[in-house]
């Protein structure tokens, strides 16, 4: 059991990486369409690449789109309208008709009988509501037949046979001419238009339901083609009915390969690709970035990422699939750019394209434009921490989608009179979403423990708030800080290191000066020297402890791990030579181990470059009458020293490198100690 514990805490960093590689396979191919892949590649327009093509099995040919649409078309404009007849409503107008009749009507006043004005009077009601009355107009022809629902009993009728309430006066008007009764056409006027009320109206449901009933009807299938028949020969171009009947045949194919007996072989399939893809990943990381490959977070980081644009785009693709290029892709290279660097942020683009090869419709267009965009994302983000730029960048992202997007549908189409234009509107959406990177980078900074350059120019703020600490407590420290950093970022810069964070680290490196400033040369105001009063032993211990006291006032104040270790490696494991010198003078022998710094040493270009410009900067303040010549002998000197000493085996960094660092720090520091011509009083 020992044994075992033993074997698994030596390894744990293996077995996470294990377990995440599984995890993240076990989840893509949860997230990948259950169909079979069908095995040739066709566009519209283009010739038949392959030999022959023969069915493998008699398949139904489907209607195109375009087929479906119109004929759902003209279901819509054909379809049969459905109107409810309300039976009590035309009694309840009759009687009341009547009623108001008897109560106003003055046989003295008129020349036609009570009896008579009832005839006329009924006798318009009944017509008009033979066939109902509407007072809602509706964009139907007058010859448009429709269903008139009376109760359970349903007729046929032309539209105009309903009756419009606005026409009652014309209907008085047309039945008193003819019983030549018009004195009384004015009370018959007044008494129905008080007593008519609609009693037809459109039943809008029980007709959509008969359309929908219609569309679902439609057959999808036009034909059949039988095994073995011939579906398209070598050379032949891919249009019309040959681009139809292929779709069908893939669309077939595809639903019966994804069976139960062949299933779980389809899901061995899916996990060899899905693996082979993240296995290339490992593989990088462990060969060219060996680094982030050793750090768990930072590896689930990535895969986290990389899910996370399957999972976005696979959602989107199952809602609808033409809205695919709203998913803002080109946010997994800018991101991993700001917090790793380009070629990572690429390679991984790549990578999470492959994924989606398997999920989206029409797979070579979509990673051809989305391959294109991430390379003008590489190429074009820099300095995210500049809003400008960002904006910049999504403007040339979004243009690089529209002129791939229009390219693809002129060699398909061969025309641009049926393009889709709401498509270019799909790409300033996801050019759009693109500036979410900024949020979506905090948020990662938090989540993660990761530091991104956004992050790192607030830190280099010479204002902030542990900064203006140094600096009032340890004004000769926070003065050094600030000449090492210039150095440091000057030598970054020449060969290829990450400036930003090296400036950063130099400004933060000493603050574990600031409980003991005085003991420290750089801040004592007068030639009194404290450490003349303590043991050698002693004195070393306060010099070394501020590396302790720095971590942990960084830690106290949330600096992030990566500004961290530069405190932590800014003197590696090298020696407090003067107190250790001093203690062997007046004991005759001291141990080396209880006057050198914990380490542990650089373990970056970044930490290594600061080590050195930390050392020249602070040995350049013992110079007298510096010249150019004393310059450059004291940095070879110092530098060749920590070499010797082994402090940048683990940093990754060349001799060429570090023979151009020496170049940088002798240039700056002859600018530096340039002698002037001494002005006359």
């Amino acid at each position: 059991m020992k044994n075992f514990l033993a074997l698994f805490t030596k390894n744990q960093s293996l077995i996470y990486k294990v377990l995440l590689f599984v995890i993240s396979t076990f989840l893509i191919i949860y997230l990948l369409p259950k169909g079979g892949q069908f095995k040739y590649n066709f566009q519209k327009g283009k010739p038949w690449q392959y030999e022959n093509l023969y069915a493998p099995f008699s398949f139904t040919i489907k209607k195109d789109t375009e087929t479906i649409d119109r004929e759902k078309e003209t279901i819509i404009s054909s379809g049969i309208p459905y109107f409810e007849y309300d039976l009590t409503i035309a009694s309840q107008s009759q009687t009341d008709f009547l009623k108001l009749l008897d109560d106003t009507f003055v046989d003295s006043l008129y020349s036609t009988t009570r009896n008579n004005a009832r005839r006329i009077g009924l006798s318009i009601t009944h017509d008009i509501y033979e066939n109902g009355v509407i007072d809602e107009v509706y964009s139907y022809s007058s010859e448009k037949i429709i269903y008139l629902k009376k109760g359970n009993e349903i007729e046929e009728v032309f539209y105009e046979r309903l009756f419009m309430k606005d026409n009652l006066d014309n209907k008085v008007s047309t039945a008193i001419s003819k019983e030549e009764a018009s004195d009384i056409e004015t009370l018959l006027r007044k008494l129905l238009t008080r007593t008519i009320q609609p009693n037809t109206s459109l039943n809008t449901k029980l007709t959509q339901a008969a359309t929908d009933a219609q569309i679902k009807a439609i057959n999808p299938n036009r034909g059949i083609i039988e095994k073995g028949g011939r579906i398209i020969a070598k050379g032949e171009v891919v249009e019309g009915d040959k681009f139809q009947i292929l779709n069908s045949l893939k669309a077939e194919y595809q639903s019966q390969v994804w069976s139960a007996s062949n299933y779980y072989w389809l899901l061995i399939g899916y996990s060899l690709l899905v693996s082979l893809v993240f296995l290339m990943l490992f593989l990088f990381l462990k060969k060219y970035r060996s680094e982030i490959f050793n750090n768990n977070t930072k590896v689930t980081f990535i895969f986290f990422n990389i899910f996370l644009m399957v999972f976005l785009t696979t959602i989107v693709v199952k809602l609808d699939a033409k809205y695919v290029y709203v998913v803002p892709l080109c946010i997994l290279p800018l991101i991993l750019k700001a917090f790793f660097d380009p070629r990572l942020g690429l390679f991984v683009h790549v990578l999470t394209i492959l994924l989606l090869g398997f999920v989206v419709p029409n797979s070579f267009e979509y990673m051809f434009l989305q391959i294109i965009a991430g390379i003008v994302t590489i190429l074009t983000v820099s300095e995210l921490y500049k809003r400008a730029n960002l904006f910049i960048s999504v403007g040339q992202i979004t243009s690089i989608y529209i002129i791939g997007y229009f390219a693809f549908f002129l060699i398909q189409e061969g025309n641009i009179q049926t393009i889709e234009w709401e498509t270019f509107g799909y790409f300033v959406l996801c050019g759009l979403a693109t500036l979410f990177a900024h949020p979506l980078i905090y948020f990662y900074e938090k989540i993660f423990g990761l530091v991104s350059d956004v992050s790192l120019l607030e830190l280099s703020d010479t204002n902030s708030k542990l900064l203006k600490e140094l600096s009032n407590k340890a004004p000769g420290t926070f003065h050094h800080s600030l000449n090492v950093a210039n150095l440091a970022e000057a030598a970054a810069n020449e060969i290829g290191a990450n400036s930003m964070l090296v400036r950063v680290g130099a400004l933060y490196h000493d603050l574990g000066k600031m409980l003991n400033p005085t003991y420290f040369t750089e801040n004592q105001a007068n030639s009194i020297n404290t450490h003349d009063e303590l043991d050698p032993k002693e004195s070393a211990r306060i010099i070394v402890n501020h590396v302790i006291d720095g971590i942990e006032i960084a830690r106290k104040n949330k600096l992030p791990d990566r500004v961290i270790d530069f405190i932590r490696t800014h003197h590696g494991t090298s020696m407090v030579y003067y107190f250790y010198k001093k203690e062997k003078e007046r004991k005759g022998k001291a141990n080396p181990d209880d006057f050198c710094y914990p380490g542990p040493i650089p373990f970056s270009k970044e930490t290594a470059i600061l080590m050195m410009a930390d050392s020249v900067e602070a040995a350049s303040k013992s110079l007298k009458e510096p010249t150019s010549t004393k310059i450059d002998a004291f940095v070879e000197k110092i530098i060749d020293g920590q070499m010797e000493q082994g402090q940048f085996l683990n940093s990754n960094i060349t001799l060429k490198e570090i023979q151009t660092i020496k170049k940088v720090l002798k240039r700056k520091l002859n600018n530096i100690y340039h002698l002037r011509v001494e002005y006359p009083e």
